[in-house]
């Protein structure tokens, strides 16, 4: 069953619930989804559905951040809500120990030795933890590791 299949299927669930947090999560997932298949003028592959929702889940934690330096606990409260509806669609993440491994196994692949490389090293990386790990996290870890 495809992402969007899957939100189809609870989205009706969530009218029939009542439940308005969800069925509004839902909603802007699948719309971000069907303006980027719009903007790409064919239907989303797996990977470009795991791509949307990943951009869906930074937008919501850069917002909380913000919002929570800002003072606003209503708000807060409200994107942490959110936040806890769009991972049900993501894929399980890795562990900051698998992550790191991977870290590890492609410093070795492509050959970097200094922090000049990171760039080199994180555009071989993300390929493989899209949407598996936070892209702050294998930053981190690959700084780590070339430091």
């Amino acid at each position: 069953m495809s992402l969007l299949e899957r939100l189809n299927n609870e989205m009706k669930q969530a009218m029939k619930n009542k439940d308005k947090d969800k069925l509004s999560v839902i909603r802007m997932i699948k719309t971000s989804m069907q303006n980027e298949a719009i903007k790409l003028g064919r239907d989303l592959s797996e990977e470009e559905e795991l791509t949307v929702l990943s951009r869906e889940m930074k937008q919501r934690k850069d917002s909380l951040n913000e919002f929570d330096k800002a003072g606003r606990p209503d708000l807060v409260e409200k994107l942490q809500t959110e936040i806890a509806i769009v991972e049900l669609y993501m894929p399980e993440q890795l562990s900051e120990k698998e992550v790191s491994g991977i870290v590890k196994e492609t410093i070795e692949e492509t050959g970097a030795k200094s922090k000049a490389d990171i760039g080199k090293v994180m555009a071989a990386i993300m390929p493989k933890v899209k949407g598996k790990a936070d892209g702050s996290l294998v930053n981190k870890l690959v700084q780590q590791h070339l430091s």
